[in-house]
Order: structure tokens, then sequence, then C-alpha cells
């Protein structure tokens, strides 16, 4: 088994592969090509959960399987439940996108989709109870908040955009945005992505991200199986794609294991299941 330190060494050790005659050190991310790379992700378990039709998110001892407006608390060991919360019909919770487990609590992207003008709120529960905590919202902002995690003190939210239903006229996927927030909501950074990337998810965009240890940004699509790390540009504005992992779950939203981080818990919607993969290198 890898631990935390073994697992940066193989990711930042993975190479991209430049065409004859470029320059040493030269880095040619936003051409990588839809293949997936040498390191992978196979699965190893899975759990029936039929609530999670979005996504899924993962503590030390448990997992949360999370539905539009439905979340379940499962025991990691067996997939026992143990906490459930139901958004009333017609209430304000729509659409949970993407959670994570952090210091704050359970902490859910949220949107209006598919519904225009776009909405989008963060919404947090208690780990331990699945009680409503609190709620942050945007409003009318950049897109539908897809995924909302921390780095460095501060949050980055991703807002998408579509080229199918939900989507904005004259706003297609390549208008999806990754920002920094810091202190007070305040907006320090944006990025888009590549337009190789952008075509490879279209008509959908950006559906599940977190940040590796190695530093990269995973993210997902809507039905690929597989798992896309991208990195921050040095310069510019465009996030530069490093590499594309095979993934046993097909997009949505999915979690790095808090307890090792080789691990991953997506989700396989057609059969209602969560799936655990492992990095294979």
């Amino acid at each position: 088994m890898f631990g935390k330190t073994s697992l940066l060494g193989l990711i930042v050790g993975a190479s991209l592969i430049l065409p004859p005659g470029a320059p040493r050190g030269a880095v040619l991310a936003q051409e990588t090509p839809l293949s997936p790379g040498t390191r992978r992700f196979e699965e190893v378990r899975r759990f029936p959960a039929p609530e999670a039709r979005q996504g899924v998110a993962v503590d030390d001892t448990h997992f949360y399987g999370i539905g539009n407006a439905h979340i379940v608390k499962r025991d990691k060991r067996d997939g026992t439940p143990v906490a459930e919360w139901k958004g009333d019909p017609g209430g304000p919770i729509v659409h949970l996108n993407s959670c994570v487990v952090l210091p704050e609590g359970l902490v859910c992207a949220h949107s209006n989709y598919p519904a225009v003008p776009m909405l989008s709120s963060l919404e947090i529960w208690d780990p331990a109870t699945l009680r409503h905590r609190s709620s942050h919202s945007f409003g009318i902002f950049e897109g539908s908040l897809t995924w909302a995690v921390r780095k460095d003190g501060d949050w980055w939210l991703n807002f998408a955009q579509y080229g199918g239903t939900g989507g904005v006229p004259g706003r297609g996927p390549e208008w999806t945005t990754l920002v920094r927030f810091g202190d007070g909501w305040a907006r320090k950074n944006g990025y888009t992505y590549p337009p190789q990337f952008v075509q490879a998810l279209a008509p959908y965009s950006a559906s599940g991200g977190n940040w590796g240890p190695d530093g990269l940004l995973y993210v997902s699509g809507h039905d690929q199986p597989a798992l896309y790390a991208l990195r921050l540009p040095a310069q510019g504005s465009v996030l530069e794609w490093v590499e594309t992992l095979s993934a046993p779950f097909h997009g949505q939203a999915w979690v790095f294991d808090p307890a090792e981080p080789r691990i991953v818990w997506g989700i396989h919607r057609a059969s209602g299941e969560v799936v655990v993969g492992s990095l294979v290198p």
C-alpha cells in the first residue's frame, strides 16, 4: 500500500508526452490526449447506495450518499445507514452537486439546475447529525455551482455553464469558471479550462473537483469514467491539462479518502452504487 509520501512521488514523477523537437522541460498540458495516462484508478469495492445520484462525500469512518435533496450517512465498513436528511418537495434545496467533509461541516455545492437564471449557494450540514447548519447564497453569479473545496486557507469554487439543458443562450461550457475566494468571500483569482478539455466534457461541464496531495486539481466530468489532472498556470488564466486517469466511476461528484489519499470514492449512477477505487501507478 502506498502512503501519502509515495503517492506524491508517483504523481509528481508522472511525465507528459512531448512531440519530437520540443525543448527539454516544455509543458504542453493543453495538448494532452484524451486517452488515459500511465496511472489509473482500479475498483476495489462497491456499496449499494441508491440515494447517491449526484455524488459521495467521505470522512474517516463514514461516507455520505448525495442526491438532489437527499443525504444518507453510511458506515464505511459495511454501508449501514446511520443518519439521513431529506429536503421538502418544492423546498429551497433543489440540486445538490458535490459535497466534502471539512472543519466547517459537510459542505455541499447547490444550484437550481436546470432552471435559469442560474442560482447558486453553499449549504452546510452537521456531519454527525445531518442537521442543516448554515447557507451562503451567491444568487446569480458566474454559473451553476458544482463543487467547493478548501486549499491554502481559501475557498475554490467551480461555476459551471452548459451547452444543453440548463444552459444559458450564448454561454456554453467554455464559460465554466474556477474562482478562488479569500476572507469575506472576496474574489482573488479566476481560471477557465483548456478548449480541448471543454470539448471532452461537452455539452456538460466539470461536475466534481478536489485538490490532490500533489497540488494538482483533479476534475470529473458528467459521465466519463475518468479523472482529469490539471494545474494552475504560471501565466495567464487557463488551467493546464496535465493527465487523464481512468476511473471506475462515471463522472459526477467524488472525493479522495482523507484516511488514505490513494483511494477515491465515486458513484455508479446506473446501478445505484458507491464505488471505491485505488490508484495504480
